[in-house]
């Protein structure tokens, strides 16, 4: 199987202790089961390499909660394959060698394997310039006026309005993040569960793609 990722929900951190005394901070994830839903080829009509994944979970969809285009696209899998809460795409090397309806398990990574693990950051609401980009503050003595405004945001003169890209206030966080190069510490196929080292983006519960590190494809 030449799938590299799966989506998974984040189920939270905890520590694991080495036989050396040495506390690993961890991020458990369930991973899969997944279901290959569609195949795409770069020889067919789409142009390139892919797999449309679908999560199964514990709680299964019932057809009347499914929209009639989403009811349409699982009917052309040949009825083989459940509505599925979450879809999402894995590009892919080379053409996939799996076929629609078979599913992904978490038994694609092993241990002291690289991944990358992309999700949704948590929302932060509206936020001030000390927050969302690390803006030092004014004095707080002698009258000052400007404890925590962001200060000058442009000239005046030329050209008169305010540069793209300015750093200001504004929505921080709810944004989609990629952590790049974390070490899977531990995997558990009984229970779909992999271990992670270090932290992951968004809250517990949320979804989670996690594919083999593209710097170690690449090598």
């Amino acid at each position: 199987m030449n799938v590299t990722g799966i989506i998974g929900r984040k189920i939270g951190m905890t520590q694991i202790f080495s036989e050396d005394g040495t506390v690993t901070p961890v991020t458990v994830i369930k991973a899969g089961p997944c279901i290959v839903v569609q195949k795409k080829t770069a020889s067919g009509k789409d142009g390139y390499n892919a797999v449309q994944l679908g999560l199964v979970d514990d709680k299964p969809v019932k057809i009347k909660n499914v929209t009639k285009p989403m009811r349409g696209h699982f009917e052309k899998t040949g009825g083989g394959v459940p509505p599925t809460r979450v879809l999402k795409e894995i590009r892919l090397q080379d053409e996939p060698d799996v076929n629609v309806g078979e599913q992904v398990k978490v038994e694609i990574f092993s241990e002291g394997e690289k991944v990358d693990v992309t999700g949704k950051s948590k929302g932060r609401g509206f936020a001030g310039t000390v927050k969302r980009h690390g803006f030092r503050r004014g004095p707080e003595s002698h009258g000052s006026m400007n404890v925590r405004a962001p200060g000058s945001i442009g000239a005046s003169a030329f050209p008169s309005r305010v540069l793209k890209g300015t750093r200001a206030s504004g929505h921080m966080g709810n944004v989609r993040v990629t952590v790049k190069g974390l070490t899977v510490v531990k995997v558990d196929p009984e229970n779909n569960l992999m271990l992670v080292r270090g932290a992951v983006p968004g809250a517990n519960g949320g979804v989670l793609i996690i594919k083999k590190s593209t710097k170690a494809l690449k090598k």
